[in-house]
């Protein structure tokens, strides 16, 4: 999901833009001063063409003559006053050039760095982009710099918020043996992604190390489903599933030590031998009944009642709890949010239809295509389809909106029209039998009748 900012960031985007704008005006308005200084520029090369022009005219005299003075006692004349006037303009246009260059290029100096300023700024939000972060948190987790990582999958999320990244942090925090932050993270990543088999394996680690024993074998369960040759996933499969079936054991041992402690205290066994006497065969078939083996039978008799009292409490005792389990369950059930819950608790609840019809009755019907997206199976849909016979004749009208939203689930024809022929038949016996039969009303019959092409049921 998409962080909605706060008041202090807009505010901050805002100056931000602000600031932006100021230094565009002031480019723009640099950008007018260097057309200024190139005009005054080329002003500047052009004054030396035009005092020699001056100067040349200056060297003629009235009638075109140039003047000429005589020193005594030589006969050679010199030139004076234009040339001496254009040596002077020269090293003073000289002047003005080098200066007007000078201003000139610190101006390009100072314009360059503006610039170069200006274009850092713009190019701020497009350089330091959601990708960019990720790909810098993992180098810091190849570099076993954890903390950092995690800071820069958080900027990551902070701009673009994506399941790979949740997924990264996830790792990052399982590191540091933060695993309730792990787990939090690797269920957004689902929210995101409910197919992503990182998330859920990573998720099983994590709830494995917070004692969610159950939790942690249906995640590492689902991963393999999703990929079923993955061998570090079928090694985590099997832990966790050890470590849940020894839970079990060990509360299934706990609960059953008292009611079996107090069947062996209401038996009397005192007069079991410890050890049943050696007897041959030839001994044991010839010999007759005497007084003497009377007492070794009578125990015998109240020894095979004892077991016989004791199974018949034990198997009590499971009944109860399998009643009590079930009951608690039913309390539990919420509605799904996604395809992940729903098979996880229809899994759960394997081999009690009323468990699952709770289920699905839990589920609103117009959200079935947004929970289930493109990750509805086969054998799911068929089993639900089954479900719906289940209470079609008690509830008609909720049956009838299950069926008419199922379709409506991305690649659900896919699914129906490559279903195994067994589940084709069965489904073509359901719709004849249970949907479409005599007693059902006939505005369902024309409902049902109409959803016969998109189930893929021939209409008899």
């Amino acid at each position: 999901m998409a962080r909605v900012p706060s008041k202090h960031e807009r505010d901050h985007h805002l100056d931000f833009e602000g600031f932006l704008n100021n230094l565009q005006d002031w480019e723009l308005s640099l950008k007018d001063k260097d057309k200024k200084l190139k005009s005054q520029s080329d002003m500047g090369k052009m004054e030396p063409s035009m005092l020699n022009a001056v100067s040349n005219s200056s060297n003629l005299g009235v009638n075109g003559r140039s003047h000429e003075s005589k020193e005594p006692g030589s006969g050679n004349s010199k030139k004076i006053g234009a040339v001496g006037v254009d040596k002077r303009q020269m090293v003073k246009t000289s002047s003005v050039n080098h200066s007007s260059t000078a201003r000139e290029e610190d101006y390009l100096k100072k314009y360059d760095a503006v610039s170069r300023l200006s274009s850092g700024f713009m190019r701020d939000d497009s350089s330091v982009d959601a990708n960019s972060e990720k790909e810098l948190g993992n180098e810091f987790f190849k570099q076993r710099k954890y903390k950092e990582a995690i800071d820069c999958y958080s900027r990551s999320l902070a701009l673009s918020p994506t399941a790979v990244a949740y997924a990264n942090r996830a790792m990052a925090y399982l590191k540091l043996k933060r695993f309730q932050e792990a787990e939090d993270d690797c269920t957004e990543a689902l929210n995101l992604d409910d197919r992503y088999i990182k998330a859920y394996s990573r998720r099983s680690t994590a709830r494995k190390e917070l004692g969610k024993l159950k939790d942690s074998k249906e995640d590492a369960d689902f991963a393999l489903r999703l990929e079923p040759q993955n061998q570090e996933i079928k090694r985590q499969y099997a832990d966790a599933k050890s470590l849940y079936d020894n839970e079990l054991l060990k509360k299934a041992s706990a609960s059953l030590k008292g009611p079996t402690q107090q069947v062996q205290k209401e038996v009397k066994l005192d007069n079991v031998p410890r050890s049943m006497p050696k007897i041959s065969e030839t001994t044991r078939v010839a010999a007759p009944k005497t007084e003497s083996m009377e007492p070794f039978i009578s125990s015998q008799k109240n020894h095979n009642i004892a077991k016989k009292e004791l199974k018949e409490s034990v198997q009590q005792l499971a009944a109860r709890a399998a009643s009590l389990a079930t009951a608690e369950a039913a309390k539990n059930i919420v509605p799904p949010t996604s395809a992940y819950q729903f098979e996880v608790s229809w899994r759960g609840f394997s081999g009690d239809r009323t468990l699952q019809t709770r289920l699905l009755k839990a589920t609103n019907p117009v959200a079935l295509p947004e929970i289930f997206k493109n990750a509805l199976s086969a054998p799911l849909l068929i089993d639900v389809i089954r479900c719906i016979a289940t209470f079609f004749s008690d509830d008609i009208d909720l049956a009838v909106k299950y069926l008419e939203n199922l379709p409506k689930v991305s690649r659900f024809n896919m699914i129906i029209m490559c279903l195994p022929p067994a589940d084709k038949s069965d489904l073509q016996r359901i719709w004849d039998e249970v949907f479409c039969n005599k007693e059902v009303a006939a505005d369902y019959v024309e409902i049902l009748q109409q959803l016969c092409p998109k189930y893929c049921i021939i209409k008899q």
